[in-house]
């Protein structure tokens, strides 16, 4: 094992000793070499709540019907959701969705109304419709879940099922993901690996209504085989869901000239992945704790997922363990 992999595994090993980390999984690969280890509570199949690594999977969705010619992205997204009218709502497309440029916010100001009531996931679209813009489309990013919830709704009334169905038969069959569903699936609740948080109401990330929601923007559970089988696809050339060139898309710079730096489902923000990762690096956190990333220049892919929020492990876990990944491949 290279040495600086070697330090990656000890500071999870020794964060799970002490307590500080619950249950965490890391899977390195390249080429047909390859690391994978459980930490603590958890084993290889144990399925974590992903949080927002979901956002690229809805994309794919989206995607998927593109390449079937059901859908452009440059098509207005009121031409699906006539509900999402009026001001510059008419020049939110589904691209703008994708890549976070579309003024939508991340959350909506009523979000903690909606889940103290365990509000389905139609509430959330109907508030959508309705929340004002925060900037005019396409004029710069801005991180927004409820982008996200809109492509998902568009899935859904263009396919005529529900997104979790959807995913399942198009993109987690195929891959052989056979550990991973929007929402709680077949899995047990029981099963799953819990997140350190309090349980201080019945709508957080551990509660029955979070875990059964499948929120297409953060919902998701899954393996480190199983992302690594879905990050891999967008440098793969063979069969498989979306054409060759569509993989390319999702992972190339769709947000030239603004801010920030995303491709359709995919931040490519320089350095965020590793500090000595290649420009061509394209992944995505999630706030439970989870990192997911490829660096197609030396076919290297990392998948951490943990029960510690991000807030509390970024700094401390996921951004150091990325760059000893990424490192260790140059040392």
């Amino acid at each position: 094992m290279p040495k600086l992999l070697a330090e990656a595994d000890r500071l999870l090993t020794s964060q799970t000793d002490n307590g500080s980390i619950t249950a965490a999984a890391l899977l390195v690969r390249q080429g047909s070499a390859e690391f994978v280890r459980a930490y603590g509570k958890a084993g290889l199949q144990t399925p974590f709540l992903i949080a927002s690594p979901t956002k690229p999977m809805t994309a794919t969705a989206v995607l998927l019907l593109r390449d079937r010619k059901q859908l452009q992205l440059s098509d207005a997204v009121t031409k699906y959701l006539p509900q999402f009218s009026g001001g510059d709502r008419e020049s939110v497309t589904v691209k703008h969705l994708l890549n976070h440029t579309s003024g939508l916010p991340d959350m909506l100001p009523e979000n903690v109304e909606l889940r103290k009531r365990h509000a389905p996931l139609s509430e959330f679209v109907a508030g959508t419709c309705r929340t004002p813009l925060l900037f005019r489309p396409g004029t710069k990013v801005s991180y927004q879940s409820m982008g996200i919830l809109l492509a998902a709704a568009i899935v859904e009334k263009i396919s005529g099922q529900p997104l979790p169905e959807f995913l399942a038969a198009n993109l987690f069959t195929p891959l052989k993901m056979t550990s991973t569903s929007l929402g709680l699936g077949s899995h047990q609740l029981a099963s799953t690996a819990p997140c350190q948080v309090p349980a201080a109401s019945d709508w957080d990330w551990n509660s029955p209504y979070w875990r059964k929601l499948g929120a297409p923007w953060g919902g998701a559970y899954s393996t480190v085989s199983d992302l690594a089988a879905f990050i891999e696809l967008f440098t793969g050339v063979g069969p498989g869901p979306l054409t060759v060139d569509t993989r390319r898309e999702m992972r190339s710079l769709q947000t030239d000239g603004l801010n920030q730096a995303w491709g359709l489902g995919w931040s490519l923000q320089p350095g965020s992945f590793g500090q000595t990762s290649s420009p061509a690096t394209f992944g995505h956190f999630g706030s439970t704790g989870t990192v997911v990333w490829h660096d197609p220049a030396v076919a290297l892919t990392c998948i951490l997922l943990t029960t510690k929020p991000a807030e509390d492990s970024r700094n401390g876990l996921l951004g150091p363990i990325s760059d000893l990944v990424a490192r260790s491949l140059r040392a």
